[in-house]
């Protein structure tokens, strides 16, 4: 099933609306209350990226079960192509290390979609940006070419996977709310539009 989808316009994001959708899904797939929690726990995480994202284009969001397999996602289209100063500050790299917008796992995925769409301002849905060694290494850890329907995906499963070896990242995911709830989370593009998919089974 599909919920209904939600639209947001730039810097208006209801998170009422969102758990609204969720006691619907919930109810009518007969979840748990600590079932339609964590539900609802993941898309108030999911939601808190939109405002961010929804400077560059309108936004929508919707529910998608497969019996007790559930995603949540949140989709946003870049309206034009990005000004330049704009595209530079997404793409900007701190030299020092201190960039404060790469920490926590909700910001690094925000920026994986940033960085989707700024690239895609940049070079027309091509992605030849490496981010090793920088504040941004994180990108390259989760990042990986899709082989059907985005031309770019991120995903946060992938990325743990990278991360074992990493303290730091280690860490830093056992402290995420998003990633000990969520069975993955993916960034994705197609054309201007980049979608991040929340993936829970129940």
């Amino acid at each position: 099933m599909k919920s209904d989808v939600y639209v947001f316009e730039k810097g208006g994001v209801s998170v009422i609306k969102a758990n609204e959708e969720v006691r619907k899904v919930a109810g009518y797939n007969g979840l748990t209350h600590k079932q339609e929690l964590r539900l609802d726990l993941l898309a108030e995480e999911l939601l808190g990226m939109l405002p961010n994202l929804l400077c560059y284009g309108s936004g929508k969001f919707w529910i998608e079960n497969k019996g007790n397999e559930y995603e949540l996602h949140a989709a946003v289209e870049i309206d034009d192509v990005l000004p330049t100063p704009e595209r530079d500050r997404i793409l900007s790299v701190s030299t020092t290390g201190e960039n404060a917008a790469a920490k926590g796992i909700m910001n690094k995925i925000r920026i994986a979609a940033e960085i989707m769409l700024a690239n895609y301002a940049q070079s027309a849905a091509t992605t030849g940006m490496i981010y090793t060694d920088t504040p941004y290494a994180f990108y390259d850890m989760g990042a990986f070419e899709y082989p059907a329907g985005y031309s770019t995906m991120w995903s946060l499963s992938r990325y743990k996977d990278e991360a074992k070896e990493d303290t730091e990242a280690w860490d830093e995911l056992e402290k995420s709310l998003i990633a000990k709830l969520a069975d993955d989370v993916t960034v994705g593009i197609i054309g201007s539009k980049v979608e991040i998919t929340v993936k829970k089974k129940f």
